[in-house]
């Protein structure tokens, strides 16, 4: 059991400032773009080698409290098309967020083709690299999927590590491990792609308003 607080009620006073306490997420807020992603899926007669181009918007969000507990963190929209095709490939939405008080990073996603999951891993504020899992059947960084997915792409792991680099680009790796009925041996579906920022994040509501007061 983890050693959590008695007073499980009482919240600290967060910051408006969202960028000055992302840790390892500091500096991943804005527009970004991909155009060298690699995804390796599974067909029915082997592997799949798919490029991919890559639009990730990551907008800071308010500090959020669950009791004592505080996170600060990215609320994020990634979609991927495959190279002169219009079409979304992958459309996906959630939340990257960081617990200061315990190292703690998490990664909220949902797909719509019926699948979600949540990610977590150990850092602390100035890496430059960190991973986070998912592992099926887990209450904390657990999978769920819709019927179909459970049955013809059962996913048991979900394993992603970011790295951010020197020239303010930063890049993923992941890996899906799938067990489907007409394999033997669990499938990698891996992923990754480098991302070079395109755009500015829209600053939230609140971090304006503050913003606004401190200049009046």
């Amino acid at each position: 059991m983890a050693d959590f607080p008695t007073d499980i009620y009482t919240e600290p006073e967060p910051s408006t400032d969202t960028l000055a306490h992302l840790g390892p997420l500091s500096n991943m807020a804005g527009i970004w773009a991909g155009t060298r992603g690699l995804d390796v899926n599974p067909k029915a007669d082997g592997p799949e080698k798919q490029a991919f181009i890559e639009h990730v918007q990551m907008q800071p969000i308010d500090a959020q409290t669950n009791g004592p507990q505080l996170f600060y963190g990215l609320r994020y929209h990634t979609q991927i098309f495959k190279p002169n095709d219009p079409e979304t490939f992958h459309d996906q939405v959630g939340y990257w967020l960081w617990e200061p008080a315990t190292g703690s990073i998490i990664q909220t996603l949902t797909i719509p083709r019926g699948q979600t999951a949540m990610a977590v891993g150990k850092t602390t504020a100035d890496a430059k690299s960190f991973t986070l899992e998912a592992v099926r059947g887990s209450l904390t960084n657990g999978i769920s999927s819709n019927p179909f997915l459970e049955y013809a792409f059962r996913t048991e792991r979900y394993t992603i590590t970011v790295t951010k680099h020197g020239d303010g680009t930063w890049s993923y790796e992941q890996d899906t491990l799938l067990v489907t009925p007409d394999r033997k041996d669990p499938f990698h579906h891996t992923d990754r792609n480098t991302l070079r920022k395109v755009g500015e994040c829209t600053l939230n509501p609140t971090a304006l308003a503050a913003l606004a007061d401190r200049a009046s």
